[in-house]
C-alpha cells in the first residue's frame, strides 16, 4: 500500500496524523501537542501541532476522551491511515524464512497447515488469528486407506483433492485381512480418482458387493464436506487480544470473547472476504455493519487456487493495532498457503490426467 495525496490533507497533517496513530499504537495512551513534539524532535512549536490536531478533530480523523487533553485516532482515522500512510508492509526476511521453514519442516495434510498457519500468525502478530480451511465448490476424490483395526473393525481413511481429510470407523459383517483391505482400496482408488460425489452414487452398484457400502460411505462424507463449505473456523491466540489494555475489564473481555469464539464471525469473515486469491480486506470497526466488532479490526485474506479450492485466514485484534505488520503477517502466510493449496491441486490434476490415460 503506497503512500497517497488526499486533497483534504495536506502533507503537514498527513505526518501528524501518522504520527499520532503510530505513537498511540506502540504506546497505548492518547497524545498530545508537547509530548509530540518532545518524541519525535519536531523542529515545530507545540501550539502548531495543537493547531493541525485540532483541525485533523475537527475532519474526524481524531478524536480525544474526556479525561484528556491528548488524541487518539477514530475509524476514519484508522481508515486514512492504512489506505495512505502505512508505507511498507513486508516482513523482514529473516521473519519470512523462519515462518517458510515451519512450514516446510512440517508434513501435515491441509487441514494441519491450517491448523499450523493460525498458529504462526497469532504468535508472529500477538493478537488473535484465525482461518477456514480450503474448501472446493465441489469436492472431489483423491484417495481412501482401509486399516484393520480388530476383528471387524475398520478405520476409513479418506482424502480429497484440496487436503481434506476425514476418518470414519466403520464394522463390516466379516473380518478381512489387510491385504484384502488393501486390494479393495486400491480398487475404489482406480474407480473414483478425480470424481466428485454425484459421480460416485451413480457408479456405487458397480461395484463389487463388499465395495458398495464402502462406495456409498464415501459419497456420504463428501456430500457432508460439500454442504460444510466454509464453516469451519480454526482460531488461535485469543489470549493474546484479551492482554491488550483495551479489553482489561472484566465485561470487555467477555465480550470479546463472545465475538472470537461465538458463530458470528463466520458470518462477518465470509460476508467480508476478499474474493480474488491474495486479495486483502481490512475492516475496521465494524464498518457501519457489525456493532459487535465495533472495537475491533479485522485483517483478512484469501488463499488458494483460483477457481480451485480456496479458503480464508486473518487476524483480529483491537482498533489499535500494527496494521503495517499484521498487513504483512497474513499476506506472507497467505501466499505459502496458496502454493501449499497448489501443489495439492497439480498432484490431483497429474494423478486424474493419468487415470484418464489408464481408462482410456
Amino acid at each position: 500500500m503506497s503512500a497517497k495525496t488526499n486533497p483534504d490533507l495536506t502533507p503537514r497533517r498527513q505526518a501528524v496524523l501518522g504520527l499520532v496513530i503510530r505513537s498511540y499504537v506502540e504506546r497505548g495512551t492518547p497524545v498530545g501537542s508537547k509530548t509530540f513534539v518532545q518524541s519525535y524532535g519536531l523542529d515545530i512549536s507545540p501550539a502548531t501541532i495543537r493547531n493541525e490536531m485540532a483541525a485533523l478533530e475537527e475532519m474526524g480523523f481524531l478524536t480525544h476522551p474526556h479525561t484528556s487533553a491528548g488524541r487518539i485516532p477514530t475509524e476514519l482515522g484508522y481508515r486514512y491511515f492504512v489506505e495512505h500512510l502505512l508505507g511498507e508492509t513486508e516482513l523482514p526476511l529473516p521473519e519470512q524464512h523462519m515462518i517458510r521453514h515451519q512450514f516446510h519442516q512440517a508434513r501435515l495434510e491441509l487441514d494441519q497447515w491450517v491448523q499450523l498457519a493460525v498458529a504462526v500468525l497469532a504468535h508472529t502478530t500477538r493478537k488473535a488469528a484465525l482461518a477456514t480451511p480450503p474448501r472446493t465448490h465441489e469436492s472431489r476424490f483423491k484417495h481412501l486407506e482401509l486399516i484393520s483395526l480388530r476383528d471387524t473393525v475398520v478405520l476409513m481413511v479418506l482424502v480429497l483433492m484440496g487436503g481434506t481429510v476425514k476418518q470414519q470407523m466403520l464394522t463390516l459383517e466379516d473380518v478381512y485381512e489387510q491385504e484384502a483391505l488393501s486390494r479393495l482400496s486400491n480398487l475404489i482408488n482406480d474407480r473414483f480418482a478425480g470424481k466428485r460425489r454425484a459421480q460416485i452414487e451413480s457408479e456405487v452398484r458397480a461395484l463389487p458387493e463388499l465395495s458398495r457400502p464402502i462406495g456409498r460411505f464415501v459419497a456420504q462424507i463428501m456430500d457432508a464436506v460439500d454442504r460444510q463449505g466454509e464453516d469451519a473456523l480454526y482460531r488461535d491466540g485469543l489470549l493474546h487480544i484479551l492482554e491488550e489494555p483495551e479489553f482489561s475489564q472484566g465485561c470487555q473481555a467477555r465480550d470479546i470473547v463472545q465475538v472470537i469464539e461465538g458463530p458470528s464471525l463466520s458470518n462477518i469473515i465470509t460476508t467480508a472476504a476478499p474474493l480474488q486469491i491474495g486479495g486483502l480486506q481490512v475492516l475496521i470497526g465494524g464498518e457501519g455493519r457489525w456493532q459487535e466488532f465495533a472495537d475491533l479490526a479485522l485483517v483478512l485474506s484469501r488463499y488458494g487456487v483460483e477457481g480451485g479450492a480456496s479458503g480464508l485466514l486473518g487476524v483480529v485484534g483491537p482498533l489499535r493495532m500494527t496494521y503495517d505488520r499484521t498487513i504483512g503477517a497474513v499476506r506472507y502466510v497467505s501466499s505459502l498457503m496458496s502454493d501449499l493449496v497448489g501443489d495439492w491441486y497439480n498432484t490431483g490434476d497429474r494423478e486424474e490426467g493419468e487415470q484418464e490415460e489408464n481408462d482410456g
